[in-house]
């Protein structure tokens, strides 16, 4: 059992000024401006044959060959950043699968397997150890108490941390609570870390959490995230309109975008993305245009779509932050009608130019 200490709750008034050591991300932003992030692992995992209903996490010990070619594939195509095979790494998630037990040891593992990689393949890559929610409701609405939510998160981040990962990389959070566990649980461990939250069509999670409030809860912390923005949810286009509720972030922050590879639909009994390697260039213009400045795919988001967006990011000269029609007519329709933050709380940036 990972005890807690309260002395290191990472909320507070006082909270201003905690700049967490730089992990490798930092000093590539400075130097080059942005990073691409990797793709999809889920998704490319059940495609190359893990049957629905089992867990990623398991294939670090049964097939590190099949995770070590998804780590390849991002990084032949361009990525700097790769996410580890973890996401559903917590205990609360792997005992569905009879497994948390081991939720240490393949933490570690997925950590360890990112590493052989990117040196296999001599790339100076970050690895970012991917910790999804629990699956679980905080207290009052469920039965999952702080205390056990640190708990959780600590005990991956420590086993992410022991595999090498130089941060960690919270995301698809719905609940600003449990977020805030999770980050708790990675200061305990001595991890610097960003964090994402999933927000639906409407602009929000599925928890009523909003951009603004994401931003507000990032430079309330008395240890700041690297990074923080948005991940998953629904198709490209909202999830950069989505961006563009965020407001500028404070100094020594960075704007995550990490988009899904177009609407999923089913196809002949399987999810399909209908986003293609174009559209998915676009939307990285977009999202660097919008503020993003971390930016990757989620779900679908083949090594194809991920050398589109590398390309498209290199070539990239500067340009006006976008308006909803420029987003309508280059990544489709929205997945949604209603959208954005409550009236008078819109963060839109101007649109000056962006390089």
């Amino acid at each position: 059992m990972l005890a807690t200490n309260p002395a290191s709750q990472t909320t507070g008034a006082n909270a201003k000024s905690g700049r967490q050591p730089d992990s490798g991300l930092l000093s590539l932003l400075d130097s080059r401006g942005w990073i691409l992030a990797d793709g999809a692992t889920g998704t490319n995992l059940f495609a190359m044959g893990l049957p629905a209903g089992d867990a990623p996490e398991l294939l670090n010990e049964r097939r590190p060959d099949w995770v070590k070619t998804i780590y390849k594939g991002a990084i032949a195509a361009g990525a700097e950043l790769i996410l580890t095979n973890s996401f559903g790494g917590n205990r609360a998630r792997l005992r569905l699968h009879e497994a948390e037990g081991r939720t240490h040891e393949l933490c570690r593992r997925s950590a360890l397997l990112a590493r052989e990689t990117a040196a296999e393949m001599g790339a100076n890559t970050i690895i970012a150890g991917s910790m999804g929610p629990t699956g679980e409701l905080m207290a009052p609405l469920g039965s999952l108490t702080r205390a056990s939510a640190v708990e959780i998160f600590h005990e991956q981040a420590e086993g992410l941390k022991a595999g090498g990962v130089d941060a960690a990389w919270i995301e698809t959070m719905s609940d600003i609570g449990e977020l805030d566990c999770a980050a708790e649980a990675c200061v305990l461990a001595g991890l610097p870390y960003c964090a994402t939250m999933s927000f639906d069509s409407a602009g929000r999670t599925m928890m009523g959490v909003g951009a603004v409030e994401l931003a507000d809860w990032a430079c309330n912390m008395s240890r700041r995230p690297l990074a923080y923005g948005a991940n998953c949810g629904a198709g490209a286009a909202d999830l950069v309109r989505t961006m563009l509720e965020f407001p500028a972030p404070a100094s020594g922050m960075h704007l995550i975008a990490k988009g899904n590879a177009g609407i999923p639909k089913w196809v002949e009994g399987h999810v399909h993305y209908d986003g293609t390697p174009d559209l998915m260039a676009d939307y990285a213009e977009l999202a660097f245009r919008s503020g993003a400045r971390i930016i990757g795919g989620c779900c679908g988001t083949t090594p194809e779509h991920l050398t589109r967006m590398h390309a498209r990011l290199e070539g990239f000269a500067g340009g006006i932050v976008p308006d909803e029609s420029e987003i309508l007519s280059k990544l489709g329709q929205f997945s949604g009608l209603g959208f954005g933050v409550p009236p008078g709380r819109i963060h839109r940036r101007s649109r000056r130019r962006r390089s």
